[in-house]
């Protein structure tokens, strides 16, 4: 594919829904994508008000993504769009994503992948057969580019052998009984899936763990609880798990921590150093040593690598923060597109973050028994 402005369809998001316009913003922030067309609410009036208010023309503003799909696919190639973003609740994740890439269309979708592991390795195995479809997941985290200063620091054994993983995920917004559209789904097993909380908050963590060490999580020992009465899925948990070559760890999500945001946190520990990073502070990066003074990195830095520093659009000093990060995972999805490279979180991560979701709920089913994680 030669380097151009690509063609974006979406998949939810119209108004009301909660993410939608993140992902637009993200999208267009570095000028390499444009919004054509979507199918963005199941309610013909809610898509049609969201396409006029994006500027979209209406003959591309379809009822449902099978419609889009036929539609898009009949464009000349000069027209059609080229991937498609995927945003809306768990269960919608697998139908969309297998539709647009047997149309074949890109995908990049929120997460999870889908809404079970049987479902994910099917996608999977349709993108393994044919090496020009691209698949990627909105794990918006890895778009921080301090959080890939850490991955290179950890690989290239700036800590030593990794010992110690801490990650944690903690929210309060599901503390007591929430009535909205996004807490609705999310608490409704048939919309998410086995696991609410750590499906929807704990999959990142799993994810930045595995990002950050560059290790695949193997086994974990879960504790899944649900606090609020008459709720059907977990609102929290912790689990110990561990890791190739030795690593241990401690993953803990909860979504009932009154007063929480996003506190999303990893801290890794080597032999001879430690890194410790603070999602609501993304732009410093902490780096701890045996023998010598704590450092503290930040964003923007000559000092950082080349690879890190082509995540900033600041200048040092002036804060980068989610909208940035995100569109970071835009900006690296394109790229892919135009090079047939790789993304932070594609298809392997999408199968492993199943896999985690399905061995948490067994192993806490189970009386928190180490539980394997087949990816």
């Amino acid at each position: 594919m030669t380097e151009r402005v690509l063609r974006m369809g979406m998949v939810g998001g119209g108004q009301g829904a909660f993410i939608g316009d993140v992902h637009r913003l993200a999208a267009r922030l570095d000028g390499k994508i444009d919004l054509v067309c979507g199918a963005f609410s199941r309610d013909p009036e809610n898509c049609k008000a969201t396409g006029q208010q994006l500027g979209l023309n209406p003959d591309r503003c379809y009822g449902d993504y099978n419609e889009m799909m036929r539609a898009e696919a009949a464009l000349p190639e000069g027209e059609r769009m080229d991937f498609v973003a995927i945003v809306t609740p768990n269960h919608v994740h697998f139908p969309v994503a297998k539709a647009a890439l047997e149309a074949g269309f890109h995908v990049l979708s929120d997460k999870p992948a889908t809404l079970n592991l049987d479902e994910v390795k099917e996608l999977a195995k349709i993108v393994h057969a044919n090496s020009t479809l691209a698949y990627g997941l909105t794990h918006t985290y890895l778009g921080y580019p301090l959080v890939s200063a850490a991955r290179s620091i950890v690989a290239e054994g700036g800590i030593g052998k990794v010992r110690k993983v801490f990650v944690e995920y903690i929210q309060g917004w599901l503390a007591g009984e929430v009535d909205n559209k996004q807490a609705d789904w999310r608490t409704d097993p048939s919309r998410s899936g086995i696991s609410g909380c750590m499906g929807d908050i704990g999959t990142h963590a799993h994810n930045l763990a595995e990002f950050v060490t560059g290790k695949v999580m193997t086994h974990v020992a879960a504790d899944l609880s649900i606090f609020v009465d008459g709720r059907l899925l977990d609102d929290d948990g912790s689990a110990l798990f561990r890791m190739e070559d030795g690593v241990k760890g401690v993953l803990s999500a909860s979504q009932v921590c009154v007063g929480k945001e996003n506190t999303l946190s990893i801290r890794v520990y080597g032999e001879t150093g430690g890194l410790e990073w603070y999602q609501e502070e993304p732009n410093t990066l902490i780096r701890t040593y045996t023998d010598r003074p704590t450092e503290i990195l930040r964003a923007g830095q000559g000092y950082l690598p080349e690879h890190v520093q082509d995540g900033f659009r600041t200048p040092p000093g002036h804060p980068e923060g989610y909208i940035e990060a995100f569109a970071n995972i835009y900006l690296e999805f394109a790229k892919a597109l135009q090079t047939q490279g790789g993304v932070k979180a594609g298809m392997d991560a999408a199968v492993r973050g199943m896999a985690f979701v399905e061995a948490l709920v067994e192993s806490s089913n189970n009386n928190s028994n180490w539980t394997e994680i087949k990816a």
